[in-house]
């Protein structure tokens, strides 16, 4: 989980409010695309702490969660024939 945040000093007061309560959390400068200027880049806070929490402090701090798009899980590989099939004439195969 991700939480977004304008400015620096939110974003480091979130990681310390999680650090305290056992989590692990980082900072991070997200780059956003058509963003030229690195003032105006905004801070993610990467945690493992759980949704309902980060969803708190995004309240306190006036910033926003990004959960970011699951991946559906990998499908298996198909079982294909090695050759046709006779349909018509099994005795033929």
């Amino acid at each position: 989980m991700r939480a977004i945040f304008f400015d620096e000093d939110d974003a480091q007061a979130v990681v310390a409010r999680l650090r305290a309560d056992g989590f692990e959390a980082r900072v991070e400068r997200e780059r956003l695309s058509g963003e030229d200027d690195d003032e105006d880049h905004p801070w993610a806070v990467v945690s493992d702490a759980p949704a309902f929490m980060l969803e708190v402090l995004v309240d306190t701090h006036d910033g926003w969660l990004d959960e970011g798009e699951e991946q559906p899980p990998p499908t298996p590989p198909l079982d294909l024939p090695t050759a046709p099939r006779r349909v018509k004439r099994p005795d033929l195969g």
